[in-house]
């Protein structure tokens, strides 16, 4: 009787075990994937310290944030080519607002930032729900409204975002080894796992999965759409006012880097272009060895603007490898 208890526990566990592997095991690969890249780095540059670490997280927190903002409208189904541009539009606000003021009003104006381009996002889902046309055609034309309308704030890149406001991301408070540019990213998890586990996040993943069987068991197709836009935009906004303390610049071109790298990290991150599997855990580790790439080039003494060639091979990989895991469920 023991025997047999401890043999269906073992088999329990195994399931459970199995499960778990296929849920997590390729966020895992990811993370694995970055420490393998830093031992590397290490290798290659062995004074490799505290003030390198702080130059990489900089560099990943915008591409962070636009990641997961992507990540939150392919899980809903969709996909936002106006990434980038919102970002642009949240980093010109930020430095026309900001300049020549304190800290505290700085973080109002932040605040206020995060606001417009929130709406603007949901602005985005809306005009998908009402029209019904395509999530691809609609994003890339309002991705040229908002770039515009960043242009028309700002007309070239102009420094001035106060110093105290870009030390909230480029000091080291606690430790010269936990720089606050980390720090600033629990913003994503503070607000992405009361939403994860609310009904609207479960609606997320409804519609991403199968947009027909979550209509057929209730679920508000259009109102759910609406907010994986809205989380987007705050996501995105997140990202171009993090562009502002990492850089002191407004710039109406500083986006166009980030749509295409947003949707670079959520691929390597495991995320299903198909909407309604993956997490936000991996596309945050793409965005590190995305960010990672050009400085190990850089200390190797090589043009790192080859570090993108690498990327795009790294990425038709990525895919490779997940339509081949495809295939052996399948079969």
């Amino acid at each position: 009787m023991a025997t047999a208890v401890a043999s269906e526990r073992s088999r329990s566990d195994g399931i459970r075990f199995g499960r778990a592997l296929r849920r997590f095991g390729w966020t895992i690969a990811v993370y694995v994937l970055l420490a393998v890249l830093m031992v590397i780095t290490i290798i290659i540059k062995p004074d490799y310290g505290a003030y390198e670490w702080n130059t990489l997280t900089l560099a990943a927190l915008p591409l962070a944030f636009a990641a997961v903002a992507q990540t939150i409208v392919v899980l809903s189904g969709g996909i936002d080519l106006s990434v980038g541009a919102l970002m642009a539009l949240a980093n010109v606000l930020t430095l026309r607002a900001m300049l020549g003021h304190d800290l505290n009003f700085s973080l109002v104006v932040a605040l206020i930032v995060l606001l417009e381009v929130t709406l603007a996002g949901a602005l985005n889902g809306a005009v998908i729900v009402l029209t019904r046309v395509p999530d691809i055609v609609v994003t890339l034309a309002t991705s040229f409204i908002w770039a515009g309308l960043a242009l028309l704030v700002l007309a070239k890149p102009t420094p001035g975002i106060p110093f105290d406001f870009q030390n909230l991301a480029q000091g080291s408070t606690l430790s010269p080894w936990v720089p606050n540019a980390l720090l600033l990213l629990l913003v994503i998890p503070l607000v992405w796992i009361p939403l994860r586990r609310s009904r609207a996040g479960l609606a997320v993943y409804a519609v991403g999965s199968d947009r027909n069987a979550a209509f057929r068991s209730g679920v508000n197709l259009g109102l759910t759409r609406v907010i994986a836009y809205a989380a987007g935009g705050f996501f995105a906004a997140c990202g171009g006012v993090a562009l502002s303390m990492t850089t002191g610049v407004g710039s109406p071109l500083a986006g166009t880097y980030y749509t295409l790298s947003a949707v670079s990290a959520i691929v390597l991150g495991g995320v299903s272009l198909a909407g309604g599997r993956g997490g936000i855990l991996g596309p945050v580790a793409a965005a590190y060895i995305l960010s990672l790439i050009p400085a190990v080039f850089i200390y190797l003494g090589i043009d790192p603007n080859y570090g993108q060639m690498v990327q795009g091979v790294l990425i038709v990989l990525v895919v490779m490898i997940g339509g081949l895991g495809a295939v052996l469920r399948r079969a």
